[in-house]
């Protein structure tokens, strides 16, 4: 058994906005492990300038990786720990490795193409022409949860967006989710989010910076409307600090993206003590390939949570991966009639 990795540079079909700028186009990474008769992938997500291992030693680590795939999987996760989406790309490989099918890591009704995903309907950041252009075209594709990424344009007009869905459609027809990205200001926050309750918001991610502890505990404890933290959890790497972090805030919900918290290890450990503290949580994608995304969505199924997840994004990239994914009224299908097309 031999391992490689290599470098792919995932191109948007057009640039998408958000309160940490413009995203063109998005570097990630495939560990390959590969024997005479078998061939394993998984994808190393890094997403920089929010990846915790977005860091100068990062291909020094991969290489690393791959020249000591032979040692046990447990001692390797423990080595990687500073690094999550090579954690996420080792546990996918392995199991990829292991499959019959290299795509088909957990199988279920979901892989047999016999139940589907319900998804949020991801809104970007632009003009707010575009935002509502984008608006309209997810309700026309029957999504029934829409996700609007807030926080970098004036906000009496993303009030006013919101404010021309809620005319059309009650939160029963559509649930409305927004994400701050930590654009608003801690003095500022607490009046913004009673001016967004008016509006039936399901939730918002992450209102303020992460590491503002008190701040956000506070502001758990006063929101009219449920606060989802997200990027709060990236860099919160052993267990004690996670159920400490958990404790001190008390959010109504978290989010977790595998690639920036430790893969299904650290996902897992997440959701383990949310459920003990009666937080909800719900799993997002963070801008991965058709193969990183396949295995969340799988992964994602296997758990059994029914709310919308956010795995909407392999219908970005000019140059993603062809794949069975397809996203059909709102929910993610597995359509295994089509096959996969990767040149790796």
């Amino acid at each position: 058994m031999k391992a490689t990795y290599k470098k792919y540079i995932l191109n948007f079909k057009q640039a998408s906005g958000t309160s940490r700028g413009i995203l063109r186009s998005k570097e990630t990474y495939f560990i390959i492990i590969s024997s005479n008769k078998n061939k394993g992938f998984g994808e190393c997500g890094l997403f920089r300038g929010l990846s915790i291992d977005d860091r100068p030693d990062y291909e020094e680590k991969l290489q690393w990786l791959c020249n000591n795939i032979h040692l046990n999987k447990v001692d390797l996760l423990n080595q990687l720990k500073e690094f999550p989406s090579i954690q996420f790309g080792l546990e996918q490989a392995l199991l990829s490795f292991k499959s019959k099918n290299p795509f088909e890591l957990f199988p279920s009704d979901f892989t047999a193409s016999k139940k589907a995903i319900n998804i949020n309907g991801l809104i970007w950041m632009g003009s707010e022409a575009f935002m509502k252009q984008q608006i309209e075209d997810k309700l026309k594709a029957g999504f029934s949860t829409i996700k609007m990424k807030i926080g970098a344009i004036d906000f009496d007009t993303e009030l006013s967006l919101l404010k021309s869905i809620r005319k059309d459609f009650s939160s029963k027809e559509i649930e409305l989710r927004v994400d701050a990205n930590g654009a608003f200001k801690p003095d500022k926050a607490l009046e913004k989010l009673k001016r967004l309750s008016q509006f039936e918001i399901h939730s918002i991610e992450q209102p303020i910076k992460q590491g503002q502890f008190n701040e956000m505990a506070d502001l758990c404890s006063k929101t009219p409307l449920p606060i989802a933290l997200d990027e709060e959890l990236i860099g919160v790497f052993n267990v004690t600090n996670k159920q400490k972090l958990l404790q001190t805030i008390n959010p109504q919900y978290i989010i977790l993206k595998p690639s920036l918290v430790g893969g299904f290890k650290g996902s897992e450990e997440w959701i383990n003590l949310a459920e003990k503290q009666n937080i909800g949580w719900w799993i997002t994608s963070a801008l991965e390939s058709n193969i990183g995304l396949n295995t969340i969505a799988q992964w994602t199924h296997s758990l059994g949570n029914l709310m919308p997840q956010g795995l909407g994004t392999g219908s970005l990239f000019i140059n993603n991966f062809e794949s069975p994914l397809e996203v059909k009224k709102g929910h993610l299908h597995y359509n295994n009639i089509k096959n996969w097309k990767v040149n790796l």
